[in-house]
């Protein structure tokens, strides 16, 4: 009796700080949802590796696959955890899409920075973002974005999520330009659904959408978990392997992980990347100007990727005001801002909230239990590699397209009766993927809808805040041939 009333209270305390009664949500609920969002989110363990690993640095340097991944695991475990316990919600955090490969590309191959100077900036941009938080400059531009603008990210992102899933299953695919075409993307291979893989996927976004329809607890976990056993099953049966076989492109193959049962189970992280940054190198390497106008680049696509992925995982799970604003968002955003401190000292690039937690928020995550879930996942994936790698993309993509179907319905928050705002929120709608980045939507959007205001002669009703963003945009935009300039 003691033992359950002791119980009892654990779970009263639990569900207290969490919030978990109050949000509609349960404890096996959080958890299963927390598994749901790692599984969507576990490619990022291999991908960013593949995007920051192997470009060689100033000196001839590479940071590494089998350490890039061990830190990449270790920051999003860390940072999710965090997240989930101080702010409270359901939003995983790991390596920023978009974000790394601004760092590999145009701080590193670019601008001739070396590994550790490159994330000396980063960490730079990590601390202006938690001060801009901390004085309540990011919570202020959140409550000056119209609602249209919130809702139009809302949906971009949505769309930009499903994007990346049907991108990543081989659904869509990019035209080679040797290939004689204008046409810049197409389905699947020569138009047909060509490859095991992308077939998988197809099945997994039937399972899934069956799930959904017939609201199954959990129905969304289970369809991924189902679609892994089709994979395996596959591979076992047509060995199709892996997209990338001895250097060589296989289009049939499995885009990330492929399928098959591990030889091993576990192995000890290599986390010698941890630590190994240069805060002043940069500006004694470029100059104080461009290693400035550098980091100012890094702010802004981390601030406003973070602010339109926070506003649309809130608006999925009803967790904003009715000033489309979450509670506590100060509170969160500094959280959030530490991802870029703690993503530069273990040289892994700024980590952000994602896009992907939709999935378990879809699943029904309502709270940062769900993070701990998710987070603890992410740890024991720097000792169990083998295993989780067992998931391809391919049965996670399924989850992230039905979750863009889910994030559209904000569509109808917009007034599309009215140009002035139509455009503006067109434009971010469609921007973010088709420029595979959340920032380049926001931003466009912010520039069109401060200048079809004018264009109304409703130019006094635009926030202060609103203007001075958008001009930062612009100068965002212009960045490169600034520095070019300057070079």
């Amino acid at each position: 009796m003691t033992a359950g009333v002791h119980t009892a209270q654990n779970s009263s305390a639990l569900d207290r700080y969490f919030h978990i009664s109050e949000r509609g949500s349960t404890v096996g609920t959080e958890i299963r949802a927390g598994v749901v969002t790692f599984f969507a989110m576990a490619y990022i363990v291999i991908l960013n590796p593949l995007i920051i690993g192997t470009v060689e640095d100033v000196n001839g340097n590479t940071l590494g696959i089998p350490q890039v991944a061990a830190a990449t695991a270790l920051t999003a475990g860390v940072m999710t955890i965090a997240f989930g316990l101080i702010a409270r919600y359901p939003f995983g955090i790991a390596a920023g899409l978009g974000l790394n490969t601004l760092v590999a590309v145009t701080l590193v191959a670019s601008e001739g920075l070396t590994w550790p100077e490159a994330m000396g900036l980063v960490v730079i941009d990590g601390i202006v973002i938690v001060v801009l938080a901390v004085s309540g400059f990011r919570t202020a531009v959140f409550r000056a974005i119209p609602q249209s603008m919130k809702a139009a990210m809302g949906v971009g992102i949505g769309m930009f999520i499903a994007m990346i899933g049907l991108v990543d299953a081989g659904f869509v695919r990019r035209i080679p330009d040797a290939a004689g075409t204008t046409v810049p993307v197409g389905l699947g291979i020569d138009g047909s659904v060509a490859s095991w893989p992308t077939l998988t996927f197809v099945l997994g976004l039937i399972i899934c959408g069956f799930m959904v329809v017939r609201r199954v607890r959990g129905g969304l976990f289970l369809g991924i978990v189902a679609t892994t056993v089709i994979a395996m099953i596959v591979e076992a049966l047509t060995h199709s392997g892996a997209s990338f076989e001895d250097g060589q492109p296989n289009p049939t193959g499995w885009s990330l992980a492929v399928p098959l049962i591990p030889d091993s189970f576990g192995g000890l992280p290599d986390l010698s990347l941890v630590g190994a940054v240069d805060l002043i190198g940069a500006f004694t390497r470029i100059g104080v100007l461009a290693a400035s106008l550098l980091v100012f680049t890094l702010v802004l696509a981390n601030f406003f990727d973070a602010m339109g992925t926070m506003t649309a995982l809130g608006k999925q799970g009803n967790l904003v005001g009715e000033d489309g604003v979450l509670p506590d968002m100060k509170r969160a955003l500094v959280v959030e801002g530490f991802g870029a401190i703690v993503g530069g000292g273990t040289s892994t690039s700024s980590a952000t909230v994602y896009a992907d937690s939709s999935a378990g928020i879809a699943d029904g995550a309502r709270t940062g239990l769900a993070n701990i879930v998710t987070g603890v996942l992410f740890l024991l994936a720097m000792f169990l590699t083998p295993l989780y790698e067992v998931v391809p993309i391919e049965a996670a993509a399924p989850v992230l397209v039905i979750v863009g179907a889910m994030m559209i319905a904000q569509v109808t928050d917009i007034d599309w009766s009215k140009f002035h705002i139509a455009l503006p929120a067109f434009l971010t709608i469609v921007i973010m993927p088709f420029t595979y980045s959340i920032a380049n939507g926001i931003g466009v959007g912010f520039i069109a809808f401060s200048v079809m205001a004018v264009a109304a002669g409703k130019a006094k009703d635009v926030h202060w805040i609103m203007w001075l963003v958008s001009a930062l945009f612009v100068l965002f935009f212009g960045m490169d041939p600034i520095l070019q300039a300057l070079n």
